[in-house]
């Protein structure tokens, strides 16, 4: 009988959660023995020290910050990419005018976190609006307040979370303070519910959400473990993919960090998740080469190196050239869908039915129109 080795696998934002809890509750890192630790969260400087140091073994980011530590002789490694694309929802007040992104301009546009702020920035800047030529304003705090976002990757210690009061930037825009704010789902979910009105617009290929990381001495001294805990994650999106029905119940059940879920809000976090996930953990170099312009900004060492020093994809090279990955899928053809589904317009109409199907069912309260409740 095999050992089990006991890793972990903190996670940058409680987001990661939807899949993390799939992965781990349907036992995808369990068969490969192991046991991990992924339940709690790293800021991104303990991320960079723990990993260093060897006190965790994976982390599911820093995305930005590594870039110039690399520069300056770190030996961060990223071994796989969950997600290569941020889909947020344009988020404004009724009665604001605004039905897309070129209607921001001279506008307010609230934004929270390190990572997504900077998504805010380059989505904005690629669209026509310039932040630094003051085409657009992002406002990252409002008086006495700190986003909800903000303040979980501070730190329970900051001054920002113990001196201001906690509230979700879709709240800024409620209550006036802001003009828009692009969100992410449930954030977006609970502003729909709250009477906003929420706007589709294009995703950002971007390097975000759980990409597995961790230091290159640890992973040439473990190839082992490394091999097994990326099967792990490959056979825990195969689970989200195939069995939705289970995978809805898992988040519904588990994810709780933005406030209790019902079935239609955790149905809709799923249809938006599942077809986008990464069967083989591959990057795509247009995520990679975004991710590195928001590096730059924030740093300019990061200027001083070739992006794809930091990328280690043997392991999931070979994983792919062994058939393991196309070994899962192969008795369900229609289970993984790949790009070229997501351009086919029946799919995508399929897709936009269920969706709609879901969000009609979500009454203002927050409950399904088929259950009872006593808030109306």
């Amino acid at each position: 009988m095999r050992n089990v080795d006991k890793v972990s696998f903190p996670y940058r934002a409680s987001t990661h959660l939807n899949l993390l809890h799939v992965i781990s509750e349907s036992g995808s890192w369990a068969k490969h023995g192991l046991d991990v630790n992924y339940n709690y969260q790293i800021t991104k400087a303990d991320a960079h020290h723990a990993v260093a140091s060897g006190a965790v073994e994976f982390v599911g980011g820093n995305h930005i910050s590594t870039y110039a530590h690399r520069a300056r002789g770190d030996k961060w490694v990223y071994l796989g990419q969950t997600l290569n694309a941020v889909h947020p929802k344009l988020v404004v007040r009724p009665d604001s005018g605004i039905n897309g992104i070129s209607d921001l301009r001279g506008k307010k546009v609230g934004t929270r976190g390190m990572h997504p702020g900077l998504n805010d920035w380059l989505l904005l800047k690629q669209r026509g609006l310039d932040v630094d030529r003051d085409e657009v304003e992002l406002v990252t705090k409002v008086d006495g307040l700190v986003s909800a976002e903000a303040a979980e990757q501070f730190g329970p210690e900051s001054d920002a979370v113990r001196t201001r009061k906690r509230a979700a930037v879709w709240q800024w825009v409620r209550d006036g303070h802001v003009d828009a704010a692009l969100l992410l789902a449930p954030s977006h979910l609970f502003a729909a519910d709250a009477g906003l009105k929420v706007i589709d617009i294009e995703p950002l290929p971007m390097i975000w959400y759980t990409t597995i990381s961790s230091s290159l001495p640890f992973v040439e001294k473990h190839p082992d473990i490394v091999d097994r805990f990326l099967k792990g994650i490959i056979d825990g999106i195969h689970f989200f993919k195939t069995r939705p029905d289970e995978s809805i119940g898992i988040i519904q059940q588990r994810y709780d960090k933005e406030g209790a879920l019902n079935h239609a809000q955790a149905s809709y976090i799923y249809q938006q998740l599942a077809p986008i996930l990464e069967p083989k953990l591959y990057p795509t170099m247009a995520a990679i080469a975004n991710v590195y312009k928001e590096a730059e900004r924030q740093d300019g060492d990061a200027s001083k190196i070739n992006p794809m020093e930091l990328w280690d994809l043997h392991h999931i090279r070979r994983l792919d050239d062994s058939g393991y990955v196309d070994a899962l899928y192969g008795r369900q053809p229609e289970a993984g869908r790949d790009a070229r589904d997501r351009t086919d317009p029946e799919f995508v109409n399929e897709q936009q039915r269920r969706q709609a199907n879901i969000v009609a069912a979500i009454k203002a309260c927050g409950h399904l129109a088929s259950e009872s409740c006593d808030c109306e």
